[in-house]
C-alpha cells in the first residue's frame, strides 16, 4: 500500500468507532474533526489519532455536551498547548454539570424505587388477601 493509501477508509473508521459515515462527514463539516487526510483518489484516510479523537467526541456527546461546546473544545484543541487552561475549564464546567445531573438522576431513581416497592408490597398484600379468601371456601 502506498504511503498516501495508509490509514482507515471511512467505512473502516465507521466500523472502528461505531459512527456512521454520514456522521463522520458531518463532524468534519461542523469542525469537530480537522480535515481528514485524503488518498490519491481523494478518499478520506483516518489515522489512529482520529479514532481516539472521535471516541473522545462520542464520550462528550454521550455525557450531554452540546455540539457547539464540542466545537469550541475542538477549536481550542487545534490551537495546541497554549489553550490547555481554557480546555481544562471547559471540561471542568461540563463535569460539574454532569455531576449535578447524576445527583438529580439518583434522586429520581430513588423515588422510582420507593414507588416500585410500594406497588410490589400492595400486590403482595392483594395476592395474600385473595389467597386467604380462597382458603375460606
Amino acid at each position: 500500500m502506498a504511503e498516501d493509501e495508509a490509514g482507515l477508509t471511512i467505512a473502516q473508521m465507521s466500523a472502528a468507532t461505531g459512527v456512521t459515515a454520514h456522521t463522520l462527514r458531518y463532524y468534519e463539516r461542523a469542525e469537530l474533526i480537522r480535515p481528514v487526510a485524503r488518498d490519491s483518489g481523494g478518499r478520506r484516510r483516518y489515522s489512529a489519532a482520529d479514532v481516539e479523537w472521535v471516541a473522545f467526541l462520542l464520550r462528550l456527546r454521550e455525557t450531554g455536551m452540546p455540539i457547539a461546546q464540542m466545537r469550541d473544545y475542538a477549536v481550542l484543541r487545534e490551537q495546541g498547548p497554549v489553550t490547555t487552561e481554557p480546555r481544562l475549564r471547559l471540561l471542568e464546567a461540563h463535569q460539574a454539570g454532569l455531576r449535578e445531573q447524576i445527583a438529580r438522576l439518583r434522586t429520581h431513581e430513588q423515588a422510582l424505587t420507593k414507588k416500585i416497592t410500594t406497588y410490589r408490597d400492595d400486590l403482595a398484600a392483594l395476592r395474600a388477601h385473595q389467597q386467604n379468601g380462597m382458603d375460606d371456601d
